[in-house]
């Protein structure tokens, strides 16, 4: 099993995404958290609420995946650095 097979075993669902899903552009953060998602239509959504639309298939290029009873989200391993979560740029809350 190659590494991109073993990553993906870390997640618990990897949804299937609609033709007009959108992708994750920016992190928001506080206090270094992940607490939003920038998306590419350049809205912000909340940690949970980008969970729920990636189970519907509305974000592209992640999983789910936990940690206790917290669900995040997490890049699908496709063999490029530059749009895994954790490269992307921070961004600032929308008020």
């Amino acid at each position: 099993m190659n590494g991109k097979e073993l990553a993906k075993q870390t997640l618990d669902q990897i949804p299937q995404t609609n033709a007009n899903a959108k992708r994750i552009v920016g992190l928001v953060k506080e206090g270094g958290r992940i607490t939003g998602y920038q998306l590419s239509d350049n809205t912000v959504v909340e940690k949970q609420q980008a969970v729920n639309m990636a189970k519907q298939g509305q974000i592209a290029g992640v999983g789910i995946a936990h940690r206790g009873d917290t669900e995040y989200l997490k890049s699908i391993p496709d063999g490029s650095e530059n749009n895994n979560l954790g490269n992307l740029p921070s961004v600032s809350p929308q008020a």
